[in-house]
């Protein structure tokens, strides 16, 4: 019996892991790529995410919205981000008769195509590794 070994992605990032589907029950392999300044995470994959929401809805209540978020959660995620680098990645104007909004700043771009960039290579990097692995697992038990 052969299992079948596929590529799991969301839509909006590359996922570094590998699945295996076995009597009803996927196996997961894969790196999570973070970038940590001191006790922060400058930059992670949801992270990442909520930057691309961003750059594709043009508010951070939509982005967040998209990936199951409240905007509190969103906000404290892009304050987080704008601290750990040297200029801010989004930039948002406060709502009112026309509108609130928000956008990614040239930085914001630069660093989204960086991080999405690692995640590819990082990906590829452990790839042979992820297929030892998968073959080394035990089968996960029915519950």
């Amino acid at each position: 019996m052969a299992d079948s070994i596929r590529k799991t992605q969301r839509t909006t990032s590359p996922k570094p892991a590998r699945a295996r589907r076995t009597h009803g029950t996927e196996i997961q392999i894969g790196a999570r790529l973070r970038i940590v300044l001191g006790k922060d995470i400058a930059i992670g994959p949801g992270k990442a995410d909520i930057l691309e929401g961003i750059r594709e809805t043009g508010s951070i209540a939509a982005a967040g919205r998209r990936l199951g978020m409240s905007y509190k959660r969103a906000w404290l995620l892009v304050e987080s981000m704008n601290r750990c680098f040297k200029k801010p990645l989004v930039e948002a104007t406060k709502g009112g008769r026309t509108g609130g909004g928000a956008h990614l700043t040239a930085l914001g771009e630069e660093v989204l195509q960086r991080y999405r960039s690692m995640q590819t290579l990082a990906e590829a990097a452990i790839a042979g590794e992820v297929r030892a692995m998968l073959r080394l697992l035990a089968r996960p038990s029915a519950k």
